[in-house]
């Protein structure tokens, strides 16, 4: 018996797959041409272990056109990782982070404080909503329910919840919880965050050399339940250096925060807890964040699909254009899909439709990520050292993002 090629039989798989998905959103196929196909010439190995492919799927809303990136986790030249700034609190189009950190390909990340229009004043931070782990190392953790950014996400979901891939190598799906403290000579203060654009009420939060040079005020600001409440006034800020408080301030500041020392910023409670500190006293913090698994790398995003089966509740009216992540049964292989968003193609998927899609593209779980005009997605072409942007951004141009998911081949 001959087998088909790899390439076809993978051609063949996404025809199937996105057939499925016009089916369960209850589209006819029953036309001259194929609802879905492959676009001829725009798929192929573009580093080993990672493929590139393109595919058009007739859906509720019209014909939409989608990018799909490959990663078989087996294969030892393949890894996978967080794309920054270098910071929390700025942003960067996903092809300049790729490209800086040697990426063959990539899509944007989460969700991210983009407008800050009911906080007059405030200035916008620019940090996203969940956990992220760069390189086996914390870089933030999530902020209240309350203070997202995006659409409604299912029932059950947290933004603590995160896609990541272990130090085994497998992909997963996690939910991430800061665990730390800081320990004083008059008792030990709980932490509430760490590098993240909103400290819940009552709380305290570490800000590290990680977050960047943007303002802190914007943590006291909004409350675990609504975005826009107003900003607290009863805040304090301590600045620490070498385990010992260098500077107190009653109000949030902004400027690096030196990479020997961090910042805590208290609002209610939490600014209670940091006036008893004075300059001089010592002190010492330790965080983390901790799920169900070690992860060298994550990403927040709010699950649609687990274990091969989509969450209840899931929208099934609003089309967008839409980035998500997702991963085979055994977390070997990873999928990161982009859809166009130029004017001209934004027929946009439902969440629903997103989660079947990704089922029938091969994905056992996956996660929602920040669509409409921070979708995107770059890959390098074979022979080349930078990545090229493969979708149509809305509004023509890429987005500047906080962070991205990058694959690596080398």
């Amino acid at each position: 018996m001959r087998h088909r090629p790899r390439r076809l039989r993978l051609a063949l798989a996404v025809l199937a797959a996105c057939g499925a998905l016009v089916a369960e959103a209850g589209v006819g196929t029953a036309q001259a041409s194929p609802a879905v196909s492959l676009r001829a010439g725009a798929q192929g190995v573009i580093a080993p272990g990672v493929r590139y492919e393109e595919f058009s799927v007739h859906a509720s809303h019209g014909t939409v056109y989608g990018h799909l990136l490959v990663a078989d986790l087996t294969n030892r030249h393949v890894s996978v990782d967080l794309l920054t700034p270098g910071v929390v609190a700025a942003r960067e189009p996903v092809s300049r982070m790729a490209d800086a950190q040697g990426a063959v390909a990539g899509v944007n990340g989460d969700f991210f404080d983009i407008d800050e229009a009911q906080h007059p004043g405030v200035v916008s931070t620019g940090a996203a909503v969940g956990p992220a782990i760069a390189d086996g190392v914390p870089f933030k953790a999530a902020v209240p329910y309350g203070q997202r950014f995006g659409p409604a996400p299912p029932p059950g979901t947290s933004t603590r919840d995160v896609i990541g891939v272990g130090y085994d190598r497998v992909a997963r799906l996690d939910r991430l919880t800061l665990t730390g403290s800081v320990s004083t000579s008059g008792g030990t203060i709980p932490l509430r965050g760490l590098n993240q654009y909103a400290v819940p009420v009552g709380g305290v939060g570490a800000y590290t050399s990680l977050w960047g040079r943007t303002s802190r005020e914007r943590a006291v600001c909004g409350s675990d339940q609504l975005r826009s409440a107003p900003c607290s006034r009863d805040t304090y800020e301590v600045t620490v250096r070498r385990d010992r408080v260098t500077a107190v301030s009653n109000r949030p500041g902004a400027g690096a925060v030196s990479r020997d020392g961090f910042v805590l910023v208290g609002r209610e409670g939490g600014a209670r807890a940091l006036r008893r500190l004075r300059p001089g006293a010592q002190l010492r913090m330790s965080s983390g964040l901790s799920g169900d698994g070690s992860l060298r790398f994550a990403v927040g995003g709010f699950p649609v699909l687990r274990g091969g089966a989509p969450l209840g509740g899931l929208d099934g009216v609003t089309a967008a254009t839409r980035t998500a992540a997702g991963f085979g049964p055994q977390g070997h292989r990873l999928y990161l899909l982009a859809l166009d968003g130029s004017a001209e193609r934004g027929a946009g998927l439902t969440i629903a439709e997103l989660a079947s899609l990704m089922r029938q593209l091969g994905a056992d779980s996956a996660v929602d990520l920040d669509g409409g005009g921070s979708s995107t997605l770059v890959a390098r072409s074979p022979g080349s050292h930078r990545v090229t942007v493969r979708n149509h951004p809305s509004g023509g141009a890429e987005r500047p993002v906080p962070e991205g998911i990058g694959l690596f081949s080398r």
